[in-house]
């Protein structure tokens, strides 16, 4: 792909420690997800977590191309939003023997040591939409996450004609995409939309805790015309419930619509913009976070590097403080384009 460029009883002992590591690991998943990679690198790969539609959507892509592509795969693990489990996850892939590893750290402030780690023992890291604060990094697979915050607030003032009230359903703030996103809304709407009045509600990326949210919100505000949801995959559900339970649910171009864009593309998202229940996402790339994240892990473990500029697959690679990042192309979804069959939303399984 051209892209922007032992004695025995030791053994035995090794063996031993590596097979109780790995049964004591954090979530790890079944040998059935691991494929069969002969003579290639092996590599650790951790799933950020499964309460999310967008996420598991991500590891069915992960497991696919594994399979598909014939790679060395250590049994994959599941963080499952937690740095501790992360961090204990990492330790089985090194005494297991990865040479690369992949994980999207949801927490980017608290895994800097563990890139210190494994820096020093010399095996590169791959991030996936999540950048890291700190730590050396082989290359961080991401879409422009600000572009996502920029996005959402010009289709949202637009929809809402420069005037009125938002809901905006924030993700984590110590993490670099909840910022990306609030800092870019908040932006963008002060300096285009100075009429729109916007409400920050924090959520650390959990679905009840924005719903509660959003729940005071309308008791206080029940002329709320707009919401922004980060990240469709923990709060479409929780959002749709509490509006059709409020009777507040009308399908656009109806009087009392409420306008929601949100950030994803997952399927459910589609289902939603066609109903007239939502009106746009960011499609966030699963497929193309998962191709390119093992394709980055393997080319990590074989010696090879990259530099800054366009790729062959429409995205640019860029240099991070702590490594380099390819940003990757994540196009709005509207009821214009919901149906286009390129989207990964409309080919997931």
């Amino acid at each position: 792909m051209k892209l922007a460029h032992t004695r025995s009883t030791a053994a035995a002992v090794t063996a031993v420690v590596a097979v109780l590591a790995l049964a004591t690991a954090c979530n790890r998943e079944s040998t059935g997800s691991t494929a069969s990679g002969g003579d290639k690198p092996a590599l650790g790969i951790d799933l950020p977590r499964s309460d999310s539609d967008f996420w598991n959507s991500y590891a069915q892509y992960v497991k696919g191309d594994i399979k598909s592509d014939g790679l060395n795969a250590l049994p994959l693990s599941n963080s499952q939003n937690d740095v501790t489990k992360l961090v204990a996850n990492v330790q089985v892939f090194q005494n297991t023997g990865a040479k690369a590893i992949v994980m999207a750290p949801q927490d980017t402030g608290a895994i800097a040591s563990t890139l210190d780690t494994l820096a020093s023992k010399k095996i590169p890291v791959v991030s996936v939409d999540t950048r890291p604060d700190k730590g050396d990094v082989y290359m961080v697979v991401r879409a422009d996450n600000r572009a996502y915050g920029t996005k959402a607030c010009e289709f949202l003032g637009k929809q809402l004609g420069g005037t009125g009230k938002v809901a905006e359903l924030q993700g984590a703030l110590d993490s670099i995409n909840g910022r990306d996103r609030s800092e870019a809304f908040a932006e963008c709407m002060k300096t285009k939309f100075p009429k729109i009045k916007v409400f920050e509600l924090p959520t650390d990326w959990k679905g009840d805790v924005a719903s509660a949210k959003l729940q005071s919100l309308l008791a206080q505000h029940p002329d709320l015309n707009g919401v922004y949801m980060q990240a469709g995959g923990v709060f479409l559900q929780p959002t749709l419930a509490l509006l059709e339970q409020k009777g507040l649910l009308k399908p656009a171009g109806q009087k009392g619509h409420i306008s929601i864009v949100s950030n994803d593309g997952i399927p459910q998202e589609f289902d939603a913009i066609r109903k007239g229940q939502i009106d746009a996402t960011v499609s966030q790339p699963a497929d193309l976070y998962a191709k390119y994240a093992l394709y980055y892990a393997e080319a990590a473990a074989e010696g090879k590097t990259f530099k800054p500029g366009a790729t062959d697959h429409d995205s640019t690679i860029i240099k991070i403080p702590n490594g380099l990042e390819d940003q990757l192309p994540a196009p709005l979804v509207t009821k214009e384009n919901v149906d286009d069959k390129t989207l990964w939303g409309n080919n997931v399984g």
